[in-house]
């Protein structure tokens, strides 16, 4: 837990948000009906996260404020992971387990967002702790304790209900009786009643996850590379292979497999016909990884322990006596004697291997330090906020730099409005021109824009906008399917050109003013405008006229 703590806490004020954290940092600082109302509408998946960060931020909104749950939730998640190897396996495997948790760079990475994976992680690894003590007999109150801890996990985020099923498949392995299968079976069936609600709303929400895609082999191998210490050379296979040695550690795989290959395996195969599997999404099944890389590395511990602990052997009488691995083997039959030594013949003989315990024990520290100094390439990247999808900060920044004050603003698309709604600072002093309702007024997440004939109007009154885009839109064979983003492609197109083109972090933002008459573009007739100067041209020369005065370019 203190190896996790440092890594979460290491550069966690990145200095700037990306879009996902920019809505769970705007939506919290909204009232609980405003809130509530947005969940009829939209997000209603991430609805118990956003109440909680709601009376988080309360005490301060802020950045590092916002990430500092995730931070204690992976804190606990590997003590937890930690607590799971200890119960299966020995104090050494679940040592090893919590730090091989906390020192993989996918835990690391959802460690420092301000979303919900890192709490969800944390829950499924309580319930399955809870699970093991229910098992083992611990009464009805481990089984209520279970359920709540599983309820509460899906609330956070339905995607977790397939850890049902790596449970069910847990107890199949370690062949429990049939009360408790019949104790189980009524706590998940208490679960999916609870749970019936918020998927039925989350149903007509699906529009959200659109942007999924069916997983391929590529993203069944990203994700088993995620879930290594390493990604890639001797570390990665070095967890293939403890990997497959833990599977001989029956309890341990028992749990270890299940949560690892079932959650991931039932999104991917859903996924095949309604899309909505992504790794983070599955960051619980990371457990599973490292516990059996954790049982993979005790097995071959012991072994060496063993082997390096075999002492000789005399014959008296008709008997064999041997020395060595803490035991007197007597005709084959061990007699442990803990270390203590003994008389034999005349002379003091110690029983026990303590020195190659010691060997193996710094061996596996030095192998943990190890793999963790050979990823600090990737986690000092992972402290960038250039790594991120996007960091909404700088494009603030820029527009404080540029725009003047009573400037319209334009977001294409409309989700770049999250810059405005995240750090407002930059925005303060512009006017947004499609902007016909607030976000939290209109219960959306980045409000609601006007008509596009409204916004033709609007755009038909002012000579210069700034167009605040994503790199993608301006690609020509971009084609939205929302009619507002067609309309403001069409007129930017049609009766503006661009002054000056400012890129920054995959964000561009562009000064874009009238087209007049006057105004001559190179390889176009005198009075034809920029959009109508194709309809003009030969195919011949259309290729040299279609390029519109190169902007002026600001590199950062």
């Amino acid at each position: 837990m203190a190896v996790m703590l440092a890594i979460g806490l290491w550069g966690l004020d990145r200095g700037g948000m990306w879009g996902d954290e920019s809505v769970t940092f705007q939506v919290a600082q909204r009232t609980v009906p405003q809130i509530w109302r947005l969940l009829h509408d939209v997000d209603a998946v991430h609805g118990l996260y956003y109440l909680f960060m709601h009376a988080v931020l309360t005490v301060h909104p802020d950045e590092v404020v916002l990430r500092l749950p995730a931070v204690c939730a992976a804190t606990v998640t590997a003590g937890l992971v930690a607590a799971l190897g200890v119960r299966l396996a020995g104090p050494r495997a679940g040592l090893g387990a919590g730090v091989l948790y906390a020192i993989t760079p996918m835990t690391g990475h959802y460690a420092q967002e301000g979303r919900s994976y890192a709490l969800v992680a944390g829950g499924v690894a309580g319930a399955t702790l809870l699970l093991l003590r229910a098992v083992e007999g611990a009464g009805a109150r481990a089984w209520w304790g279970y359920g709540t801890a599983v309820a509460l996990t899906c609330a956070l985020h339905e995607l977790a209900v397939p850890v049902l099923g790596a449970h069910a498949l847990t107890l199949a392995l370690l062949r429990v009786p049939r009360r408790v299968w019949s104790c189980w079976g009524r706590a998940a069936g208490a679960v999916a009643l609870l749970l019936l609600p918020l998927v039925w709303v989350s149903q007509g929400q699906a529009g959200q996850v659109a942007w999924l895609v069916p997983p391929g082999w590529d993203r069944v191998e990203r994700l088993a590379r995620n879930f290594a210490p390493g990604p890639a050379g001797p570390v990665f296979w070095g967890a293939l292979l403890l990997m497959a040695v833990g599977l001989r550690e029956r309890r341990t795989a028992a749990v270890a497999v299940p949560l690892l290959l079932v959650p991931p395996g039932i999104l991917m195969t859903v996924s095949q016909v309604r899309p909505l599997y992504h790794d983070r999404y599955v960051l619980y099944s990371l457990a599973g990884a490292s516990l059996l890389v954790a049982a993979g590395a005790g097995r071959v511990g012991r072994a060496l322990g063993r082997a390096g602990c075999d002492g000789p052997r005399v014959r008296v009488g008709k008997r064999w006596v041997g020395f060595g691995g803490g035991r007197v083997l007597v005709g084959g039959r061990p007699e442990g004697f803990g270390g203590r030594r003994v008389r034999f013949h005349g002379r003091r003989v110690r029983f026990g291997g303590r020195r190659m315990r010691v060997v193996v024990g710094v061996t596996g520290v030095l192998a943990l330090t190890g793999t963790f100094l050979a990823q600090l390439p990737v986690y000092r990247q992972d402290r960038s906020a250039a790594h991120r999808p996007d960091n909404l900060a700088v494009v603030s920044a820029l527009a404080v730099r540029r725009m003047r004050p009573g400037d319209p603003v334009l977001f294409l698309p409309s989700v770049g409005r999250l810059a405005a709604l995240a750090y407002p600072m930059g925005f303060r002093r512009t006017r947004d021109i499609a902007l016909r309702e607030s976000a939290p007024r209109s219960g959306t997440l980045w409000g609601r824009e006007a008509t596009p004939g409204e916004l033709r109007r609007r755009l038909a009154s002012v000579d210069r906008v700034w167009v605040v885009a994503e790199a993608h839109v301006l690609n020509p064979r971009w084609s939205p399917a929302d009619p507002v983003e067609r309309t403001k492609l069409a007129v930017l197109r049609k009766e503006f050109t661009v002054r000056e083109e400012h890129t920054r972090d995959g964000v561009v933002l562009r000064l874009h003013v009238r087209w007049q008459p006057g105004d001559e573009l190179p390889g176009v007739p005198a009075g034809i405008p920029p959009g109508a100067a194709t309809t003009a041209r030969s195919p011949a020369s259309r290729p040299a006229a279609q390029r519109a005065p190169r902007p002026r370019r600001v590199r950062w």
